[in-house]
């Protein structure tokens, strides 16, 4: 397909490496369906009606034949299924090249983004760091603001952009032989320069000197950094550093992508679904929570990616009601859904993944309402997403489906213009529709924020420790309807909502939640909302626990591109109840 000038284009490979057993079901994809075995030749008068060894007579032979084809059948479509999906996985996860890390072009944007013509840009890597007495580390995780002016992903890095000389330079560490017998080699100058588009790599003892030459020679730049405390230390030397610009200068900066990003997201999806794909075909065989996300994460592993873009979420029943459970650890017995919020990495770039199944292979009444809804809901936002549009005007469609479906299952009552003059709707949609996705699963937004135009204080929402969606009010809701059919004054003047713009990334992720606890202790506590809620019908639906559905979305020029492919609907249902060839 055409593509911008920036955008990388991967080319499909005619040859698939595969392994030899799928292989052989690769060969059961082209192979013919084998046809029924023939049927015994039927008694004639020469040919008297006997009984069998079996003591069965040769009509009975014959149909138990029929019901073996009928087996053999439905256990090759299995087969097929299976190296399909085999095969596609292999397509999608070669070993792609997309070129160099355009650290370059990165630091340029950055570079506009200041309004600046010179200064050095400094900004120090993540180091190793060992837990609190203990000579065991952390998993090594790289700063974000520094990767993407890098490309380096290993530890005990730095570097440097001198804009008026449009000059990057990489600092990395020396390579000590003792350290590599050790814990093996880094990369070696010339090896980064292969991977990312920076203009010089040096070792980093030479850093200080460096800095120290550039500050004494132009005495009136400027060293911008993100943190007071990243400020270097360069004993004798006096200089002038601001670190109250740069932050948002890069937050302008990487919430629009570049095409090498682009690839690298979609790249992470592409595993993340195919990730969701091998849990679905193995449900009906798995016991707990903790089965599904060693499924997950296991294939994520096997096809590279190592890292998860967040702690997997695999909810069941109830548990579905709490937006980031993560014990993992029940189990699915007498459970009716699963909510699996599931996303790999790839090189630092970020996938978010949610899907909402039963475990039985077929949705109770309750739940299968529940899922409609929220199907719609997504399906409706996402295909409004364009350049131009207002974030919040999703949310608050996806709120007004969500009014009118609950009305219609009797858990609403009343007028629906009360119920958005209230916000009530936020006890069983209590979060946003979406965010931002790239170094972070939850991306930084720029200059204007995505969902809510004014300050924290006014918008009275939250993000618990290692979250990654905000807590929606009814408040929240209640404003949101109030700024955009009524607008006040004071609503216009806070607004610093920005629309959305060509190559942002964002999640279109809505959801339906009964969480007993929440809503008895926010809304039916409260007159103002309880007389809204039919307590009898809602009690139906808390074994339900939550349905939430999650894709990744491009903004393109015209309109938008799904980057997630996971099983949903009724495609996700045939996956399950088909499961895996016996003996898989």
């Amino acid at each position: 397909m055409e593509a911008d000038n920036d955008v990388v284009v991967i080319e499909e490979r005619d040859v698939v490496m595969v392994e030899e057993q799928d292989a052989v079901l690769i060969s059961l994809e082209v192979s013919p369906t084998p046809s029924p075995p023939p049927a015994p030749p039927a008694p004639t008068s020469s040919t008297p009606s006997v009984k069998t060894e079996k003591g069965m007579e040769p009509e009975m032979v014959l149909h138990l034949q029929r019901l073996k084809a009928i087996s053999d059948a439905k256990e090759m479509e299995r087969a097929r299924e299976y190296a399909r999906v085999k095969a596609l996985a292999e397509m999608q996860n070669y070993n792609q090249k997309f070129g160099k890390y355009p650290a370059k072009i990165h630091a340029q944007k950055v570079a506009k983004e200041l309004k600046v013509r010179c200064g050095i840009i400094y900004l120090p890597g993540q180091v190793e760091t060992n837990f609190e007495d203990s000579d065991q580390g952390y998993e090594f995780r790289q700063r974000r603001y520094f990767f993407y002016l890098s490309g380096a992903d290993f530890p005990g890095c730095a570097v440097t952009y001198d804009i008026s000389q449009d000059s990057l330079i990489l600092w990395i560490p020396q390579s000590d032989p003792k350290n590599i017998l050790w814990f093996g080699r880094t990369p070696t100058a010339d090896q980064v320069k292969e991977l990312s588009m920076v203009d010089d790599v040096r070792p980093i003892p030479a850093l200080d000197g460096y800095l120290r030459g550039v500050l004494r020679s132009m005495p009136t730049t400027t060293l911008y950094v993100l943190h007071n405390t990243q400020v270097p230390r360069l004993d004798g030397a006096h200089f002038g550093y601001d670190a109250t610009v740069l932050k948002a200068a890069m937050d302008n900066a990487r919430v629009i992508k570049t095409g090498f990003e682009i690839a690298m997201i979609r790249k992470a999806n592409a595993i993340s679904s195919l990730g969701h794909h091998a849990v679905l075909c193995r449900l009906k065989r798995l016991n707990s929570e903790r089965e599904v996300e060693s499924i997950f994460r296991g294939y994520c592993i096997a096809q590279g990616a190592k890292r998860q873009a967040y702690p997997v979420i695999a909810a069941s029943g109830r548990n579905a009601a709490t937006l980031h459970y993560s014990a993992n650890d029940e189990h699915l017995g007498g459970k009716q859904l699963m909510c699996l919020d599931a996303g790999a990495e790839w090189t630092c770039y970020a996938s978010d993944v949610t899907r909402t199944f039963p475990l039985s292979g077929k949705f109770s009444t309750e739940a299968a309402q529940i899922y409609n809804i929220v199907d719609r809901m997504q399906k409706e936002c996402i295909a409004r997403v364009r350049p131009g549009i207002l974030f919040s005007a999703l949310h608050l469609h996806a709120c007004i489906i969500a009014v009118q479906e609950l009305m219609k299952l009797g858990i609403l009552r009343g007028s629906q213009h009360e119920i958005f003059r209230t916000g009530t709707v936020a006890a069983f949609f209590p979060h946003g529709l979406g965010h931002h996705v790239g170094l972070e699963v939850h991306d930084v937004s720029g200059s204007g924020n995505l969902l809510f135009g004014q300050n924290e204080t006014v918008r009275p929402r939250t993000r618990g420790p290692g979250g990654k969606r905000e807590s929606v009010s009814a408040v929240a809701v209640r404003d949101l309807f109030r700024d955009t059919f009524r607008p006040t004054a004071e609503s216009m003047a806070g607004n610093k909502l920005r629309p959305l713009e060509r190559h942002m990334v964002i999640t279109i992720e809505p959801g339906i939640y009964f969480c007993k606890e929440y809503i008895e202790a926010y809304y039916l506590s409260f007159p103002e909302h309880r007389r809204f809620i039919d307590e009898s019908v809602l009690e139906k639906y808390y074994d339900v626990g939550g349905v939430r559905i999650e894709d990744c979305i491009l903004v393109t020029d015209t309109g938008f591109e799904n980057l997630t492919s996971a099983p949903k609907g009724e495609e996700m249902l045939k996956i399950i109840n088909a499961g895996l060839p016996a003996g898989m």
